[in-house]
């Protein structure tokens, strides 16, 4: 009896068994791509923590690990307000002039008592967000230029605050904003448990309301998210409006922890958080982010920084070297895992 074409099995280029092209097996690899991009940074933290840890005996110390923890705080609060506008697929180059301003507002008013120590960077910081979001949203200017306007502009404005930074307001000892920058609860630093706080509200903001499903939608494809009839200008006046808003609470917080107004802080601060967020798996193109994903990021680059900082022989400029590569090697990985998955 002669075989039919339908008897030879089909073998791959090569001789081997078939490969497995099924809707399961494309399935598998779209979740273990998502697995990596989630979770690749998180990763990457754990080895690279454990190769400190048992390189340096004074890393996994208690003290070294709260310095680091509060240190990275403000950067992360930073970095939460960049991981909304990331996501709708803006850029906000304004938060490290917005983080310097919010600490000099916060001491100046710190004069008139915590109220006004809190509210003026938050009341001012958030307003020139509210600017932002609208010239982006409603003129529809380029984030990259309306937010490097707002960058000069808050910077200016807090040199004239200090008289080109030749006065340093100081915040009194002993004051509720002092003890929120400075003091500990269940020995672990304020600001640390005020960073976890907002993270974990983001979270939920980003993944379980009507607002972050039309952040999402922003981001993956603006026109289809208006005709599906998401807000699309009222969601990214909100998200640079958020991002300044936690720009000046950071600020503020860091000034309470210095207890003064340290004009010379936040120069880069944008492009850290940038790294930061793009690290943690958050598409520069938007459409995907995550809000822990940002916090990991945060993390690596402090440890990174700190691992620097042990060797001893080496300045911080290298901290900048490791952490650009670090940046391109994941913008590759995640050009590369995108086009993955739509082929899949």
């Amino acid at each position: 009896m002669t075989a039919t074409e339908t008897d030879v099995p089909v073998t791959a280029a090569g001789g081997g068994p078939p490969k497995d092209t099924g809707p399961g097996d494309s399935v598998r690899r779209e979740r273990l791509s998502g697995l990596v991009q989630q979770h690749g940074a998180l990763a990457v933290l754990v080895i690279v923590s454990l190769v400190a840890s048992a390189g340096f005996d004074s890393f996994a110390t208690g003290d070294n690990l709260g310095n680091m923890a509060t240190s990275s705080a403000f950067l992360a609060i930073v970095a939460l307000g960049m991981t909304f506008v990331i996501i709708t697929g803006g850029i906000d180059l304004s938060v490290g002039s917005l983080f310097a301003l919010g600490g000099v507002l916060a001491a100046w008013g710190s004069r008139h008592g915590t109220p006004v120590a809190l509210l003026l960077p938050l009341l001012v910081c958030g307003g020139i967000g509210v600017v932002n979001g609208l010239l982006v949203a409603r003129s529809r200017l380029a984030p990259f230029i309306v937010t490097l306007a707002a960058m000069l502009g808050a910077r200016g404005l807090m040199l004239a605050l200090t008289d080109e930074g030749a006065e340093t307001y100081l915040i009194g000892k002993g004051s509720f904003l002092a003890e929120l920058g400075q003091g500990t609860t269940l020995g672990v630093g304020n600001p640390v448990w005020i960073t976890l706080a907002l993270f974990a509200a983001g979270a939920v903001v980003l993944r379980r309301t009507r607002f972050g499903q039309h952040v999402y939608a922003v981001g993956g494809n603006e026109d289809a998210a208006a005709l599906m009839g998401a807000p699309v200008a009222r969601t990214k006046i909100l998200v640079y409006t958020l991002s300044g808003l936690l720009a000046g609470l950071a600020g503020a917080l860091n000034a309470a922890w210095l207890a003064s107004g340290v004009t010379i802080l936040g120069n880069g601060m944008e492009l850290e958080a940038i790294s930061a967020v793009v690290i943690g798996g958050t598409l520069l193109t938007g459409g995907l982010g995550f809000v822990s994903g940002s916090l990991v990021g945060v993390l690596l680059l402090k440890v990174i920084q700190n691992i620097i900082n042990q060797i001893g022989s080496l300045d911080s400029s290298y901290q900048q070297v490791v952490s650009g590569a670090f940046l391109a090697v994941v913008v590759v990985a995640q050009t590369w895992l995108g086009r993955r998955r739509r082929l899949l």
